[in-house]
C-alpha cells in the first residue's frame, strides 16, 4: 500500500457512512469508514460492489461498505451528496450529471476513478408474448427501470430512437428483482435492463422461465446515439450468454467508477490500486472484472479523472 503523506487536504463528507477526516498537519488519519453505491441487489453493480468492499476492507485500514440502490442516478447523487464515497454509474448518465443536464437540475462533484466495463442493454420478455420488437410495447405493461436508475433513461432514449413515446407505456418503473418477480408472475410483459454480462439475476430468470431478448436495431442505435453525443454502441449479446443459442443485436454504453471531488487523492490512488492487484479475485464471482483495462480505464471523456487516479494511471505506467 502507497504510504500516506505527511499532509493532507482535509475532506469532510459529514454523513455516517462516510466519514473521511485528514488532518491540515501532521499525519493523516485513517478512514474510518465508508461506502460504495451499488445498485440493486441482484444485478452486477451490487456483486461488484460487495467484493470490491471486500478486498478493499481487508487491505486498507478501513471498513468498506456497499449499499443497494437504485442505480446511476441514484449512485451518483449519493456520491455527491455524502452518503457514498465511490458510486458506479452509466457514462451517459455520469456526463449528464457533471454538466447538470438530463436528471441532474445542477452539476454534481464528482469525477471519473477508472472506466470498467461496458453495459448491455436487454429488453426482456416472455417467450409466449407477442412483442416482438421494441415498437410493440407501446401501450403495453412493462418495466423501464426503477426511478433514479440509469436503465430509465437508457430505456427512454432507446423508445424514442425507435419511434416510440415512452408516455404510451404502461410503465410499472421497477428495479431488477422485481421485474423478475413480476415477470414470472404475469404482472408485465417485459422489461428493460442494462448491465454487464452476466447479470446475476437474469442467469438465474433464463434458466427457470421461458423467455427470451429482443432485438435493438442498427438505426435504432444511430439514432440515439446522434441524440446523446454518441456515447452508445452497436453490439451484440453473444451466443452462449443466459444458455441461449442465439446473438441478439443490442447496444452498450461503458461504465465508471465514479467518486466525490473532495475524497482526497492518497485514498483514490491506494482504492485504484487495490482495484487493479485484486480484478483476478473479483472476476471469480463477477466476470465482468475481469474486462478492466489500465490502458482502458483512462477513458472517461467527457468526465474527467479525479487528481488521485491521474496520480495513480500516471505513476503505473513508469
Amino acid at each position: 500500500m502507497t504510504p500516506r503523506p505527511r499532509r493532507a487536504v482535509t475532506a469532510a463528507l459529514g454523513l455516517i457512512v462516510t466519514m473521511l477526516t485528514l488532518a491540515a498537519c501532521g499525519p493523516a488519519t485513517p478512514v474510518e469508514r465508508f461506502s460504495i453505491a451499488g445498485g440493486g441487489a441482484t444485478g452486477v453493480y451490487y456483486a461488484f460492489g460487495e467484493q470490491l468492499a471486500d478486498v478493499l476492507s481487508s487491505r486498507l485500514d478501513t471498513v468498506v461498505t456497499v449499499d443497494e440502490t437504485n442505480g446511476s442516478v441514484d449512485n451518483l447523487q449519493r456520491v455527491s451528496d455524502g452518503r457514498a464515497l465511490f458510486g458506479f454509474a452509466q457514462s451517459d448518465v455520469a456526463a449528464d450529471a457533471v454538466a447538470g443536464t438530463g436528471g441532474f437540475p445542477e452539476p454534481l462533484a464528482v469525477q471519473a476513478v477508472a472506466r470498467l466495463y461496458d453495459e448491455y442493454v436487454h429488453v426482456v420478455v416472455r417467450s409466449d408474448s407477442d412483442i416482438v420488437q421494441i415498437a410493440d410495447v407501446a401501450g403495453r405493461s412493462v418495466s423501464l427501470g426503477a426511478p433514479s436508475s440509469g436503465v430509465s433513461i437508457v430505456a427512454e432514449r432507446v423508445l424514442v430512437a425507435a419511434g416510440v413515446d415512452p408516455a404510451v407505456v404502461d410503465d410499472r418503473a421497477l428495479g431488477l428483482a422485481e421485474s423478475i418477480d413480476a415477470l414470472r408472475a404475469g404482472a408485465i410483459e417485459g422489461f428493460f435492463w442494462v448491465g454487464g454480462l452476466p447479470t446475476p439475476g437474469l442467469a438465474e430468470l433464463f434458466g427457470e422461465a421461458p423467455t427470451r431478448l429482443l432485438s435493438i436495431e442498427a438505426e435504432t442505435v444511430e439514432r440515439a446515439n446522434e441524440a446523446h453525443g454518441g456515447v452508445y454502441r452497436l453490439a451484440e449479446l453473444p451466443i452462449g450468454a443466459y444458455g441461449r443459442t442465439q446473438a441478439t443485436a443490442t447496444m452498450t454504453v461503458p461504465n465508471y467508477l465514479m467518486v466525490a471531488q473532495s475524497a482526497s487523492d492518497e485514498l483514490v490512488r491506494e482504492v485504484l490500486a487495490v482495484l487493479f492487484e485484486s480484478r483476478s479475485i473479483i472476476a471469480a464471482d463477477v466476470p465482468a472484472a475481469a474486462l478492466l483495462d489500465r490502458r482502458e480505464a483512462i477513458f472517461t471523456d467527457p468526465v474527467s479523472l479525479h487528481p488521485g487516479a491521474v496520480a495513480y494511471y500516471s505513476e503505473s505506467r513508469r
